[in-house]
């Protein structure tokens, strides 16, 4: 049965009841990365938040379509391979791999396709040429091989960012002396003599390469049609890239989509995460240091549309609350092996169907991990198993199951991190051992010691009729 799903659309900027173009199913197609570098948190913020998207959708009834193309071809590409001596499109395969590693690292169920740009140069010739046609394409008359989008020829030109055309700063995508105007931005390049000559492909305009934005106009049409739902991305894409993917889109003739969403933007020392910038924090080193489930959670747990500033302490603070939500797992299917997931309470369904409302969410997940725990201290069976059937729907729908393959040890992505759990384990067991032979002897002062120590050192560390048991704090 599908449910009502509201979201922020950024053409109407406000909330509205998502009415998608085929009762039942959502299509949805996000920009992925140019493979020009490894991806960061900042990238791949916007991969956990569709992945969160995906997983609800579906559980309230739709089929749900992702498509999110890579871009493998683009000035930045051209520029790094030259630099590095190696070839352009072995740089971004390269790359390619590393972002698959990322989404792997962190749970992210990949795309139901992930096409390159290179792969559809046809399509997007298509498209220029069905622009053209329509009179807001035209070919630059200074013999360059360029082709542009007239923004003039286009009345509803800055919609999606709220902008008037004079208040706009020209596009720096190539220089401005071939165009009409200088906002008007690149669909063709034409073919330079410096660059490699297999970075360009036969048009009706000359050998060239595609402009970056044409190429999502392109891919998005093929493989969802002239109109489908959802189309996503950072906030730093709304302009200029979405801007032009839309007007160039529906001037082309394709309606294209129905809603924007825009996730805020991962930011650290007050800054947007940028490759430009320096300031980033690839995904596979910082899951050497968090653990990847928490990284997920750190991403996940705020609105969508907010600004996160990314921080060491705030990492850790994720890292302790997955560890409260373990410890009660623990508990809890200690206490009641063969439990399964159960309903989703309703408060946090209300909360995810406004607007993918994760703090809400979350607050509602955390609530019944105390009653649970409460429950399971004051030996109320019915409520925590409740509680935990409960906790164990709502990570599934947030993909923090612990128990989910993803994160297991056959995942090369969180190999560091499994490596490094036995023998944690069993250090923390060795030093309990001690610590009971200690009480047994009665020198009570080295067993508070090690209990001390322990909690110094983040465990916590808990007497049972079972004997002790610990976790992370």
């Amino acid at each position: 049965m599908v449910v009502s799903f509201l979201l922020y659309d950024s053409v109407q900027r406000q909330i509205v009841p998502f009415e998608p173009t085929n009762p039942g199913v959502c299509s949805i197609y996000h920009c992925g990365l140019t493979v020009q570098a490894a991806p960061h948190l900042g990238h791949l913020r916007k991969e956990v938040i569709f992945d969160v998207l995906r997983r609800w959708l579906t559980h309230i009834g739709y089929e749900v379509k992702i498509v999110a193309n890579v871009t493998d071809i683009d000035d930045k590409i051209l520029r790094k391979s030259a630099e590095q001596g190696i070839d352009w499109y072995a740089l971004a395969y390269h790359f390619e791999l590393e972002l698959h590693k990322a989404y792997a690292a962190l749970g992210c169920t990949p795309p139901a396709y992930e096409p390159r740009a290179t792969g559809h140069i046809p399509e997007m010739i298509e498209l220029i040429t069905a622009i053209i046609a329509n009179g807001h394409g035209y070919l630059a008359e200074d013999g360059s091989g360029d082709v542009y989008f007239d923004v003039r020829s286009w009345p509803s030109y800055g919609t999606l960012s709220g902008q008037q055309l004079a208040d706009m700063l020209p596009a720096d995508d190539a220089p401005a002396f071939g165009k009409r105007d200088p906002r008007d931005f690149a669909l063709w390049k034409g073919y330079k003599p410096e660059e490699p000559l297999t970075a360009s492909w036969d048009s009706p305009w000359g050998r060239g390469r595609p402009g970056w934005h044409i190429e999502c106009s392109a891919m998005a049409g093929k493989y969802l049609g002239a109109t489908f739902d959802i189309h996503g991305g950072g906030m730093d894409l709304k302009f200029p890239h979405h801007e032009n993917e839309m007007a160039q889109a529906q001037a082309g003739g394709r309606p294209f989509a129905k809603y924007w969403m825009h996730n805020g933007l991962l930011t650290m020392a007050g800054e947007k995460m940028s490759k430009s910038l320096g300031n980033t924090a690839a995904v596979t080193e910082v899951v050497k240091r968090f653990p990847p489930r928490a990284v997920r959670f750190y991403l996940l747990a705020p609105h969508y549309r907010s600004t996160v500033e990314l921080s060491d302490s705030a990492l850790g603070e994720a890292s302790a609350q997955l560890n409260r939500l373990d410890a009660f797992l623990n508990r809890g299917c200690e206490a009641f092996p063969q439990v399964a997931a159960g309903e989703i309470p309703v408060e946090f369904c209300d909360a995810m169907n406004n607007d993918l409302g994760t703090p809400a969410a979350v607050a509602v997940l955390f609530g019944l991990i105390r009653a649970g725990n409460h429950a399971l201290d004051v030996g109320d069976a019915d409520t925590a198993r409740q509680a935990l059937t409960q906790v164990l729907a709502m990570i599934e729908v947030l993909g923090l199951n612990p128990n989910d393959p993803v994160w297991d040890g056959s995942n090369p992505a969180h190999s560091a991190a499994n490596e490094l759990k036995p023998i944690l384990g069993g250090l923390v067991e060795e030093l309990l051992s001690q610590r009971q032979q200690a009480k047994e002897r009665k020198d009570f002062a080295a067993a508070d010691g090690i209990r001390a120590a322990l909690t110094q050192l983040g465990f916590k560390v808990e007497d049972t009729k079972d004997g002790a048991r610990w976790s992370l704090e």
